[in-house]
């Protein structure tokens, strides 16, 4: 009997590559090795994509080669003066260029690309997407995009990991655990976060997690946040005041507490705005019965007429590039008041969804920090203002509103609250962060299930799923799970003696050839008619594709077995030590035993 092809339905690999077959699978210290090297190279990406950044930024504003660049600071108005509004539509021009003719996966702010790769495409990133999102994305940020440097270098580190696990010829699960080493190295440089780099892609990119792949993940953050500590600094992302919000004698501020759960519904509401209006940014756009060129000078233009209203009225571009400088300016407790706080976090609202809509190639992390951040201070500084003698700071609650606005929008909650400590180094926010985090995310679940990354996988009709929970049901011992409808029949029988044996809906053959375990034949899953092979054997139609499996071992053991022999069931056998024999079968584990162990532990 033919059996179907089970690599048909495989993703297609990159075809500008030429891709081993996934065949090797190496042991975990070999693997952490290989994270070391994925951390390496995160890091240089990140400090070469800085730099790239630095360049781009002074060449566009101010006519200069110059890699010198503080973000945190603002800049000097731009040597153009009004032609500033151009800048970011010639770098928009320059993108779209870009992404058309080489890599259109780097269009946008790239984590969902990943996220496609990972459960759609079995890991395989092309490496050529490194090039061109670290280019793409340089010009946007440096021209004056209103996008963030996170989601680019999560694509850049992610598609070395993906070519280097080609490369090696690896399992899909391996390749698929480098590529997740180098999103979260790529980050965990880039933000000078190791363990939110871990976080993320735990919480957002690995489909399971164990110490195979937790350690690699690991390996990688460390080293790459090692690497890029040695040539830029250990520096903190942002820089806050010493400050202190509670008297020795007390041990909660309940006004504080009570405001952060507010900050909490208000930025739930606003990671919800968030996703909607990117989503229908994007969705405008692509409806334009206009070329990609034309929408994106549309776009840009608007991007860039409202930095340069911002520097006229206010002295600042602000909303124009990643807006660090203005982020940093809150945090040291600027003087801004609360009607500039909102505007400034509707404008970066609108300037990050249309850069994003127009085809603009970044990330949303360092938006959702400004947004944060600016709607944070809002209601910090109304707080001040209504219970002035509570202790509150304005930049604590600018802060809380980064985390917060970060955890709703991507559903990374732990990710958002750890480098949220790790870019201030203050550990007294822990408390009111979590809970504002916390109340954000559950509302912004309440509104809309999907998030900032996968609303657009789900648009495109290729979900991933939005609760990705333990497989509780993988624990479960084989007895459990197997079925004992089976008979054992010698292959040397025929099809026609068979079929006057068995039940031909339920009933399972184990085929053996006297002694040892042979094959396995499910006549109700022969196509047509099982009777057509009435002048066969057993032998001549069974399949052989079984691994052999103990009754105590739990089904994750055998599942994974199964994947990499690349079998379709198993035959569950008594006897744990020497040659499995017909006698010693007391059960199989096929397709529909698996589907009703997953149901089971889903509804049940």
């Amino acid at each position: 009997m033919t059996l179907p092809d089970s690599t048909a339905a495989q993703p297609s690999a990159p075809k500008d590559e030429e891709v081993k077959r996934p065949d090797r699978e190496l042991s975990l210290p070999v693997l952490v090795f290989f994270a070391f090297i994925v951390g390496l190279v995160a890091a240089a990406g990140a400090i070469v994509f800085k730099f790239l950044i630095a360049g781009i930024y002074n060449l566009a504003f101010y006519g200069q080669f110059s890699f010198v660049l503080d973000p945190n600071v603002y800049g000097e108005p731009s040597v153009w003066g009004p032609f500033i509004v151009l800048v970011p539509v010639i770098g928009g021009l320059i993108v779209v260029f870009l992404v058309k003719t080489w890599a259109p996966e780097a269009k946008g702010h790239g984590v969902p690309e990943v996220m496609f790769a990972i459960y759609h495409r079995g890991g395989n990133i092309r490496g050529i997407v490194a090039v061109v999102k670290s280019l793409a994305s340089a010009i946007s940020i440096g021209t004056g995009a209103s996008v963030g440097r996170e989601g680019p270098i999560i694509q850049i580190g992610s598609s070395f990991g993906s070519t280097l696990g080609r490369w090696l010829g690896l399992i899909r699960s391996q390749k698929i655990i480098l590529l997740a080493a180098g999103a979260g190295a790529g980050i965990a440089a880039t933000f000078n976060t190791p363990l939110g780099g871990v976080l993320f892609a735990v919480e957002v990119l690995l489909p399971e997690i164990s110490p195979r792949s937790f350690l690699p993940v690991v390996a990688a953050t460390a080293t790459s946040t090692y690497a890029y500590r040695q040539v830029i600094g250990a520096e903190a992302t942002f820089q806050i005041p010493v400050w202190t919000t509670l008297p020795t004698h007390e041990a909660v501020n309940f006004v504080e507490i009570g405001l952060a759960a507010f900050t909490g519904v208000a930025m739930g509401l606003a990671a919800w705005a968030f996703v909607l209006v990117l989503e229908f940014m994007e969705d405008w756009f692509d409806d334009m019965k206009l070329n990609d060129y034309v929408k994106n000078v549309i776009g840009m233009l608007f991007v860039g007429l409202t930095g340069y209203v911002f520097m006229l009225t206010v002295g600042h571009y602000h909303v124009l590039s990643v807006g660090y400088a203005t982020i940093q300016d809150i945090l040291i407790g600027n003087d801004m008041t609360v009607i500039l706080l909102l505007v400034l976090f509707v404008m970066k609202l609108l300037a990050t969804t249309v850069s994003l809509g127009a085809g603009a190639s970044g990330g949303i992390f360092s938006p959702s920090l400004f947004m944060g951040a600016a709607l944070g201070a809002a209601i910090g500084t109304a707080g001040v203002w209504l219970f002035p003698n509570s202790g509150l700071s304005v930049a604590v609650f600018a802060m809380i509103g980064m985390g917060a606005m970060v955890g709703a929008g991507t559903s990374a909650a732990m990710t958002a609250i750890v480098m949220i400590f790790e870019m201030t180094r203050d550990y007294n926010i822990i408390l009111p962060l979590v809970l504002a985090v916390a109340i954000a995310l559950g509302i912004r679940r309440a509104l809309v299930v999907n998030d900032i990354y996968t609303i657009k996988l789900r648009k495109r009709g290729r979900a991933i799923p939005t609760d990705r929970t333990t497989n509780m049901f993988l624990v479960q011992p084989a007895r459990e799970v197997m079925s004992t409808d089976f008979i054992v029949l010698p292959m040397e029988m025929s099809v026609t003696e068979a079929l006057s044996r068995v039940d031909v809906e339920t009933n399972r053959v184990v085929v053996t050839d006297g002694t040892r375990i042979v094959g396995y034949v499910r006549f109700s899953a022969i196509p047509y008619q099982a009777d057509r092979f009435t002048r066969q054997s057993l032998g001549e139609i069974m399949k052989t594709d079984f691994v052999v499996a103990v009754p105590k071992g739990n089904l994750n053991s055998v599942i994974t077995r199964m994947s990499r022999r690349d079998r379709s069931y198993a035959i569950v056998v008594a006897n744990e030590s020497g040659v499995p024999r017909a006698e010693d079968v007391v059960g199989v584990i096929d397709r529909e035993e698996l589907a009703q162990a997953i149901v089971r532990n889903h509804y049940s």
